[in-house]
């Protein structure tokens, strides 16, 4: 019994001496590494995809400039005309007689100036023998020829404003293009202001010839310079792609959206373009100078700023950055930076201001 008591003993004091022998021991702490990047300029080629709308290159509603009935009418919808071609003849009666009184008034007006301007030249002729004609006479008989002369010219201008109003009569095309609408037909009464409808007679546009127009977004309006080339396609003709280039930009901001406008033309000879079609635009976002690029993870944010941890003396230093581009895994960065700053590739605000750093090698 004093033997098994004995053994009992033994083995407790062998346990107690293993307890104690591992509360002694301290644990090896591993030395933790922080993997950075060195901060260098480059390119970020991003891209962005808005909608546009194709219009016509140049594009007129057709207004009567006179009162008048349309007589005959040689275009419809879709006809193809040709500066200058006749469309409309208005028919004006009333404008016709005016034009014949005018021409009559321009005849009387000439035959009174003849015959004042032949009683001037008689008087001076003889003035020219003293004592023949008094002064007084021969001013009054200048002045009469004055007169008649200012009536001759007054009765000029009002035939030359009725024959305008005549040509009037005539609506031709201003430009090569295709006529997109008709509203009236022959015989209908049509007015120089159409005020219960506002609708135009015609309306021709320019459709071998189109704008393509584009709101480009603030943000990325510092991206895009005249002659740089933008792809673009239409529902119309699926997997079709179509290039232009870009020709006008508005230089100004849209108050209300906030978008710049741009233009682009396009050759349509084919006419497989309508005006009107929406497209889908692809703009490559290019930026002229370099600028500072990184990945996504080195850059973090906490409640008051946006910031990347740069490394100064194996410690952590906060800078304060705003972000420009960005893509999958990349994006542009601005702030305090300089070309060679060692920058904390994963950045968390759990890394505080001044925390030192193990650089990873």
């Amino acid at each position: 019994m004093k033997s098994y008591q004995y053994i009992l003993c033994m083995l407790a004091g062998s346990l107690l001496a293993s307890c104690g022998s591992n509360q002694n021991k301290q644990p090896v702490q591993s030395i933790q590494t922080t993997p950075v990047i060195r901060l260098r300029e480059g390119d970020l080629h991003t891209s962005m995809s808005i909608p546009g709308v194709l219009q016509p290159y140049q594009a007129v509603d057709l207004y009567a400039k006179v009162n008048g009935f349309i007589k005959t009418m040689t275009v419809d919808i879709g006809s193809q005309v040709h500066k200058g071609q006749l469309l409309i003849t208005l028919e004006a009666p009333e404008m016709i007689a005016a034009l014949k009184q005018s021409q009559e008034d321009l005849h009387t007006k000439e035959a009174i100036y003849r015959g004042s301007k032949a009683t001037y030249d008689r008087l001076y002729r003889t003035s020219r023998t003293p004592g023949t004609i008094s002064p007084n006479d021969l001013e009054l008989a200048h002045a009469k020829m004055s007169a008649d002369s200012a009536s001759l010219l007054a009765a000029g201008s009002a035939y030359q404003l009725a024959g305008d109003l005549k040509d009037y009569l005539e609506v031709r095309a201003p430009f090569d293009g295709v006529i997109s609408s008709r509203n009236v037909y022959a015989g209908a009464y049509v007015t120089p202001s159409d005020k219960s409808s506002n609708k135009p007679m015609l309306t021709l546009q320019q459709q071998t010839k189109l704008r393509l127009v584009v709101d480009v977004p603030e943000a990325a309006t510092a991206y895009f310079t005249d002659k740089d080339t933008v792809h673009f396609s239409v529902k119309t003709l699926p997997g079709k792609q179509f290039a232009a280039v870009v020709n006008r930009k508005s230089g100004s901001m849209d108050q209300t959206l906030r978008t710049e406008q741009m233009q682009m033309d396009i050759v349509n000879n084919d006419r497989q373009l309508l005006p009107g079609m929406f497209a889908q635009v692809s703009l490559q976002l290019n930026n002229t100078q370099k600028t500072f690029i990184v990945p996504q993870s080195a850059v973090t944010q906490n409640s008051q700023r946006v910031f990347v941890i740069k490394v100064v003396n194996n410690k952590a230093q906060w800078v304060d950055v705003q972000k420009g581009r960005e893509t999958a895994d990349s994006l542009e960065v601005y702030g305090k930076l300089h070309t060679g700053d060692i920058l904390v590739t994963n950045a968390t605000d759990e890394l505080k201001e001044g925390a030192p750093i193990n650089v990873k090698k």
